[in-house]
């Protein structure tokens, strides 16, 4: 098994650069037509990393729009209550750098946003985030680097939104038994997903 140790191995395994074409579909700002994507989209994921280096991708969901567009430069991103463990607010402490991937239900093509990041807790900027009343503690801003649609390939190959090709959630482990297999049966696996189930059929937690 060999290893791909340099640029010029990559470029002869991947067919060489990338066309002008493609280079050129990256701006520094959103548009009147990008703006759509993240305007449009209930969920995206974003990428942090560590000064050690090591990586961390978060989901990210909410109605269509919660990434608010402060100006075409600028991403909000409120945060809402999670485990505590924080891996991404962490990270972005120590480095700002972040990638954001936008994705809308039924839409092949995604929205990229790369850029810096910094935590505010402004409470007159952070307000228009409300949910329920509850409006964040906490967001993510998002000063944009980079913006570019992603070509649809990627959902092409895996069919993603076919329903056809959906599983039962039933098929996998649940939480509560990845829980207790971790913790060597002194978790009750029935009883971990029954609760959390009922927490999230009253919405607790979850602004």
């Amino acid at each position: 098994m060999g290893d791909v140790r340099t640029e010029q191995r990559l470029r002869e395994l991947i067919g060489g650069d990338a066309q002008p074409i493609v280079l050129s579909k990256t701006a520094g700002q959103l548009n009147d037509l990008t703006r759509r994507f993240i305007e449009r989209s209930p969920f995206c994921c974003l990428a942090t990393s560590a000064p050690d280096g090591s990586c961390d991708v978060s989901p990210l969901g909410d109605p269509p729009g919660f990434v608010r567009i402060v100006d075409d430069r600028t991403l909000l991103m409120p945060e809402r209550p999670g485990n505590r463990i924080a891996d991404s607010l962490r990270n972005i402490l120590a480095n700002p750098r972040v990638g954001l991937l936008f994705l809308i239900p039924g839409v092949d093509d995604t929205f990229r946003v790369n850029g810096r990041a910094r935590l505010v807790d402004d409470p007159d900027l952070l307000a228009p985030s409300a949910v329920d009343g509850k409006p964040p503690r906490l967001g993510i801003l998002v000063e944009i680097e980079e913006a570019y649609t992603q070509c649809s390939k990627a959902f092409i190959r895996s069919d993603l939104w076919n329903p056809a090709r959906h599983i039962d959630r039933s098929e996998l482990p649940s939480a509560g038994a990845i829980m207790a297999s971790l913790n060597a049966g002194r978790i009750d696996a029935e009883q971990y997903d029954r609760e959390r189930a009922e927490r999230y059929r009253k919405g607790e937690g979850l602004y």
